[in-house]
């Protein structure tokens, strides 16, 4: 397969075979060869969308048996086999649906399982110029629950979950918790992408979060002033140990031996925390604190994600705490369906009602008992100002009397002195 590309280096003589029968020979600098596989990933934005279909089209061709060392190598030979065959291609996917619905009559699998592996296939099809009637391929299946049976961790859950030891666990947490960021962002977020908010006080109250930065699909949240302070925490300790933190710095990194320079990784040396590495954290510390067990026999899913389970949480939280849901949507980077074209509320009004719910995304007890005391010394603040300016204004009040009175007690001294006032003796 060949797309054509302007402006190519000095033409290279190409000698490719494509579909088996036919071999191109020819000289043009106008010309580069894209695999189907390629293709295929080309059509996804997100490295975790990628991941996942990749996977289930790795499935589809070891239940077909497409020979192949690997998944670029039997996605050729299934164009190959299919690009003038599509009936061989049909068949085989029919094949496919049809086992994975006898599994879905025995309760293996449910049927959104299996729908979402025809979204793979599909998509590969599709990039591939292959043309299929998937019509008759769908029809009858079921379309599976639009939701998962599962439910958000409970604030207890998670203060045990953060209790595991590993320094990164809480900033991590607390920032998905009070942001509703997918697990797919930490691949993009600096330390630059974490701008602190500050009250008419200079006082620190939340932060705004830049999610997927310089990216086609970048948009903000905020997050809490619980999980900021755990994020500045983490970044002055890897100060504290060595290394050079910048704005270019990524937010998570791996840990290093602080017991010798020499031992596992070096703090001056870091190197990137993946999403892939952030969710193996989280699990290790869902296990690790008796949160998580060993599937029963028959059960396919745990009672709440490892890491959508957040993003879950953030919604309902928001929701519970009085924001406007369709403010909970834009923070989520939800589509609002003809709001998008038309819903436009500012930063500072997204905001003043995100700051509404902080108390409801607040993990620690503690942060939760300080920001009341807060609010109390505040209040008493106010209220000593007032019964002081109350109090300032009766001195004023008396000081006018007393002035009042002593220059009638003047006056009537004066008509007393000029006769104009006689007294009785």
């Amino acid at each position: 397969m060949y797309i054509k590309v302007r402006n190519m280096v000095e033409s290279t003589k190409l000698e490719v075979s494509y579909s088996g029968n036919h071999s191109y020979d020819f000289q043009d600098d106008n010309y580069v060869r894209i695999n189907p596989y390629s293709l295929f990933l080309h059509a996804m934005k997100s490295p975790v969308t990628k991941k996942k279909y990749s996977r289930r089209l790795e499935m589809f061709f070891e239940f077909i048996k497409i020979p192949g060392e690997n998944l670029e190598e039997r996605c050729l030979t299934f164009v190959n086999s299919g690009k003038n065959n599509v009936n061989w291609v049909f068949t085989n996917i029919l094949k496919f649906v049809l086992s994975y619905k006898e599994r879905i009559d025995k309760k293996e699998i449910s049927g959104a399982t299996l729908i979402n592996y025809l979204k793979a296939i599909k998509l590969f099809c599709k990039m591939s110029d292959i043309s299929i009637n998937w019509k008759k391929i769908t029809r009858g299946l079921s379309r599976g629950k639009r939701y998962a049976s599962d439910r958000i961790p409970t604030l207890e859950e998670i203060r045990k979950i953060v209790e595991y030891p590993d320094r990164r666990i809480k900033p991590i947490v607390y920032t998905m918790c009070s942001s509703g960021i997918r697990l797919g962002a930490w691949d993009y977020l600096k330390w630059k992408h974490i701008i602190p908010i500050l009250n008419d006080k200079n006082e620190i109250i939340a932060a705004k979060i830049r999610v997927y930065a310089d990216e086609e699909e970048e948009y903000f949240s905020f997050i809490s002033l619980e999980a900021y302070s755990y994020l500045k925490e983490w970044m002055n300790y890897r100060r504290d140990s060595g290394e050079t933190i910048t704005e270019e710095s990524w937010l998570m990194r791996n840990l290093w031996d602080v017991t010798t320079p020499l031992g596992k990784g070096l703090a001056t040396v870091p190197i990137k925390l993946k999403s892939s590495g952030i969710k193996r954290l989280m699990e290790r510390a869902l296990y690790g604190q008796g949160i998580r067990t060993r599937l029963q026999e028959g059960k396919k899913r745990h009672e709440f994600q490892v890491d959508h389970g957040y993003r879950k949480f953030f919604k309902t939280r928001c929701e519970l705490g009085g924001m406007k849901p369709i403010n909970i949507e834009k923070l989520l980077s939800h589509s609002t369906g003809i709001s998008d074209s038309y819903y436009r509320a500012t930063e500072q009004e997204l905001l003043d009602d995100y700051l509404k719910a902080m108390d409801s995304l607040t993990i620690d007890e503690r942060n939760k008992l300080k920001k009341r005391i807060d609010k109390l010394e505040e209040k008493n603040e106010n209220e000593d100002y007032i019964i002081k300016a109350r109090l300032h204004e009766k001195d004023e009040q008396i000081k006018e009397l007393i002035k009042k009175q002593e220059k009638f007690e003047l006056l009537i001294q004066s008509l007393i002195d000029t006769g104009q006032l006689k007294t009785n003796k």
